[in-house]
């Protein structure tokens, strides 16, 4: 069993928190849908069923066609996403200090 992500253990676990999971972690890449679900680990009806929420919101963007591929990535320009990106990144600084001061107190000088 995979281990939960600090953003999804913060913020619960549901399909759209998947998502958004994801799409901070790989904020610069861009994805198809049936890429944004495997990796979100959803089904692709369920991505499906939130996408029009996902655009509605403008937490995602169309990059490029590949083929009849659409690739989508992570808003960044969006005042909502940035906070996001803010506490996505505050939650990760949080987790590294915790575990860089238990092994300094774990580790003799």
């Amino acid at each position: 069993m995979e281990e939960e992500s600090l953003f999804i253990g913060f913020m619960g676990d549901s399909p759209t928190v998947r998502i958004l999971d994801y799409l901070l972690t790989e904020r610069e890449l861009d994805f198809s849908m049936t890429d944004l679900a495997e990796n979100a680990g959803i089904g692709r009806a369920t991505l499906y069923r939130i996408w029009g929420s996902l655009l509605k919101n403008r937490v995602v963007t169309p990059t490029r066609e590949i083929g009849k591929a659409k690739l989508f990535k992570l808003n960044t320009k969006n005042p909502k996403i940035k906070k996001l990106t803010e506490l996505y990144d505050m939650l990760i600084l949080e987790d590294l200090r915790k575990r860089s001061q238990k092994l300094q107190i774990e580790i003799p000088a």
